[in-house]
């Protein structure tokens, strides 16, 4: 079978050919200069990917070996999510999320190819050769607590038993030459393998790549079981093996066309104060949260690396709020899918609820019933629903769950507050929430489950205002005659289309 090579150059030019990249060819300081053009481009229509060629930095990361950065590669763009995914660029964001879904099912096993055909290997700086200050790494925000490398990025490592390799996205700020902080939260794989490692009085093991194409975040980014290496999710999703290769000190896999790969280890108790961060949140994280600590013994990179860097922050220019919400939205209903939960038409998580996280929308045909509440309460406790999430909202078929006009209309005309919210205590969470109990004691939450579905035992007598089909047929025969310029729209539900039942 041949492989995918996942290599960001390619997927820059066809983004560059497509209008959908700004390349930047002054130089600009990483220092907030790069975020605050990043956040403003991100509230401009179209809202492209930003390329930064010269970034003015004295090291020599970018006066020896010619480093640039790439900043929020996917953005708000749904278009950008159907392009990198192969997708039609039209592609409504149900579809983009239903396409997803039916390729989570998949595995494929990585191909790894030997280190001459590896181009992340194509410099290596070991020992007291690495300085991880000669790098432009950027500070995002006024208030950050230093410079990150690691915020588009990817982080590897395996289990104590020799198990699969698990991949997964973990901020990371560098403390100094030869140390970055890894904001690795409990319940995590990262942080079971670390913890197995430690117990036994061994370093964790581990690499990192700093500069990625967008689909290795899309799966490092979602919580998959971990018994199964991410890299496999992503072979189901480009239907073929990635390209990887074997880091020569570590010895885990890592992929081959990354830009620039450290690897290194976490001592056992090895914490440091690290932030705050600017986070998906649109807060800063908590001041100088203690998180593990990696000692990095060897980089690898590509000749002219390009960085990739994820902004967070107030939607829409937040990186990680339309591939982590299409993502996880995929997963719900896959999830759903396999418990055999009957009747589920769409899985939305908006993009403006904290990246997706704070919300899923779902839209169900009911059949009998109790099959809202049975739907309402499995999709807020699913593995891949149930981290951090407080809301939940199940509307009905006629409604679609991608359009918060439509949702927002449900809740208004179909959910009476009093018989159909219901709030769940104790749910996971993070110390990423500003909402939460201000002592950080228990990281927990609680979530809210909004039934604005119709009646299904007892039903009403109010039918929806919508025009028949024979008349939208007849309208648009006569759209240009008419004068009516562009396109018929499209009809949506007709009359008689909301009858509730099976």
């Amino acid at each position: 079978m041949t492989h995918q090579n996942l290599d960001l150059r390619v997927w820059l030019e066809q983004m560059a050919e497509l209008g959908e990249l700004a390349t930047v060819d002054q130089p600009v300081d990483p220092d907030e200069e790069m975020g605050a053009i990043t956040y403003l481009l991100g509230r401009t229509p179209g809202m492209p990917a930003v390329h930064f060629t010269h970034p003015r930095h004295p090291g020599v990361g970018t006066t020896q070996y010619g480093a640039r950065h790439l900043w929020n590669p996917i953005g708000g763009s749904w278009k950008r999510v159907a392009l990198t995914l192969g997708l039609p660029p039209e592609s409504a964001p149900l579809e983009v999320i239903r396409d997803l879904k039916g390729k989570l099912g998949r595995r494929i096993p990585p191909t790894v190819l030997p280190a001459d055909q590896a181009p992340v290997l194509q410099n290596s700086l070991t020992g007291d050769q690495v300085d991880l200050t000669q790098w432009p790494f950027p500070k995002h925000w006024p208030q950050d607590g230093g410079r990150y490398a690691g915020t588009y990025d990817i982080a590897m490592c395996r289990g104590y038993d020799g198990g699969p390799v698990n991949v997964g996205t973990y901020r990371m700020m560098v403390h100094g030459p030869r140390e970055t902080g890894i904001m690795i939260a409990s319940g995590t794989d990262t942080w079971a393998h670390m913890q197995a490692a430690w117990a036994r009085g061994e370093p964790l093991q581990i690499a990192a790549a700093w500069g990625v194409h967008p689909l290795f975040i899309a799966v490092g980014g979602s919580n998959f079981p971990i018994e199964v290496s991410e890299y496999e999710f992503l072979g189901g999703l480009l239907g073929q093996p990635v390209a990887t290769t074997t880091a020569p000190l570590t010895g885990l896999t890592i992929p081959a066309f990354a830009e620039f790969v450290v690897e290194g280890e976490i001592a056992p108790g090895a914490f440091r104060e690290e932030g705050p961060f600017g986070e998906y949140t649109a807060y800063y994280s908590e001041k100088e949260e203690r998180f593990p600590v990696v000692t990095v013994k060897a980089v690898h990179f590509r000749d002219k690396p390009v960085f990739t860097n994820a902004l967070l922050g107030f939607p829409p220019s937040n990186e990680e709020q339309t591939f982590d919400s299409a993502m996880r939205a995929a997963r719900i209903w896959s999830e759903l899918d396999l418990l055999g939960a009957k009747g589920v038409t769409g899985v939305y998580c908006p993009p403006s609820a904290a990246a997706g996280w704070g919300m899923t929308v779902v839209s169900v045909k009911q059949r009998f019933p109790g099959h809202a509440k049975q739907i309402l309460t499995l999709a807020g406790n699913v593995p891949g629903g149930s981290h951090y999430t407080k809301w939940v909202i199940l509307v009905d078929d006629d409604v679609d769950p991608s359009s918060l006009e439509e949702v927002t209309w449900a809740m208004a005309v179909r959910c009476p507050p009093a018989q159909r919210i219901m709030i769940e205590q104790g749910t996971w969470n993070n110390t990423l929430d500003p909402a939460m109990d201000p002592s950080r004691s228990r990281l927990v939450s609680s979530r809210a489950f909004i039934d604005a579905t119709k009646d299904f035992e007892y039903g009403n007598d109010y039918r929806r205002c919508l025009i028949s089909k024979a008349m939208y047929e007849q309208v648009a025969q006569r759209w240009s005659e008419l004068g009516l310029s562009g396109p018929v729209p499209p009809g949506g539900l007709f009359d008689g289309d909301d009858a509730i039942g099976p």
